[in-house]
């Protein structure tokens, strides 16, 4: 396993010195952003494909650090009800697998999108209960006409492409857990993996190492993020775990997420990485950065460096 680092969160510097701090830090690879919710600043999909030379500039920046390119990141929702945000989230996506070609990086991460409530609805519809009923038509709906349709035409625009599409199980999209994701790829076939991040498994009550283990059986472990969640256990005793306060405000939150090693132990992130050479993923684990309460060189440094030294003997990481 390799240990890298999502840029995103170093966007307001240059693609260059984005990938020297990376370096810098002892990382070996790098995850980039081409359009979505986390911006285009390291990779602008239409730029690279229309100039040949800007891509092949773009991938010797990365080599002249010695790195390598984990994925692309095209997180948006190409399922959403809006006919507007749905081209948008799709041209993103679309862009991100023909940028990954051409740039042979050999994963496009991605959310598998939310839909709305129906024909005609404005704003996508999470349904996490199928009582009443209405909510289940809503939910099989949301796969039967929208999802499956859209993934499978995709996975097969991806297999053309020799990119693989992690899909985030991510709350707030039809995939967020092992068995929603393992539905999608058995309909769309292997161009669909995961992109496994255990921050949003541990405050959903999931045992990150049973999730590895079974997405390790299906063959579909594509790209792994680092992403820590601290648990606050005296309001999860009140409020549970379903969380709408904002993560601006960290301090009102029954979970939160945090740099590795900050919501859990660096014991848990042994195992973790254990769980992933037992399950033969020998691909990168991306640090993405998203903790409100510490800046973000201090938690990246924080982050590779726990990981580097808990990385399983023999590994290119150590």
């Amino acid at each position: 396993m390799k240990i890298g680092v999502f840029t995103a969160v170093l966007a307001d510097r240059s693609f260059e010195a984005a990938l020297d701090h990376v370096a810098s830090l002892g990382a070996h690879a790098v995850e980039v952003a081409a359009g979505g919710y986390a911006g285009a600043a390291h990779c602008d999909p239409v730029a690279l494909l229309a100039d040949p030379a800007a891509a092949r500039r773009w991938r010797a920046a990365v080599d002249a650090e010695g790195l390598a390119v984990s994925a692309l990141s095209a997180h948006a929702n190409p399922l959403h009800p809006d006919p507007a945000e749905r081209a948008r989230g799709r041209t993103i996506l679309e862009r991100a697998l023909a940028a990954a070609e051409l740039l042979e990086v050999p994963v496009v991460n991605a959310f598998s999108g939310c839909p709305g409530d129906g024909a005609g609805g404005h704003e996508p519809n999470w349904v996490t209960t199928t009582w009443p009923s209405e909510f289940a038509r809503v939910l099989e709906w949301q796969w039967d006409a929208c999802a499956l349709p859209y993934w499978i035409e995709t996975a097969e625009l991806a297999r053309r492409r020799g990119v693989t599409l992690a899909i985030e199980p991510h709350p707030g999209f039809l995939v967020y857990n092992v068995r929603t994701l393992l539905r999608l790829r058995e309909a769309a076939g292997p161009s669909i993996a995961a992109n496994f991040d255990p921050s949003h498994l541990w405050w959903q009550g999931a045992d990150p190492l049973t999730v590895i283990a079974a997405l390790g059986d299906a063959g579909a472990l594509a790209h792994v993020h680092a992403k820590d969640t601290e648990l606050l256990a005296d309001r999860i005793a009140r409020d549970g775990v379903l969380e709408t306060t904002s993560s601006d405000r960290p301090g009102d939150r029954a979970w939160r997420f945090r740099t590795v090693g900050l919501g859990h132990p660096e014991h848990d992130w042994t195992a973790l990485l254990g769980a992933l050479g037992a399950a033969r993923y020998d691909g990168t684990v991306s640090v993405e950065h998203e903790d409100r309460l510490i800046e973000p060189e201090e938690g990246l440094a924080r982050a590779v460096g726990l990981l580097l030294r808990v990385s399983s003997p023999g590994s290119p990481a150590q």
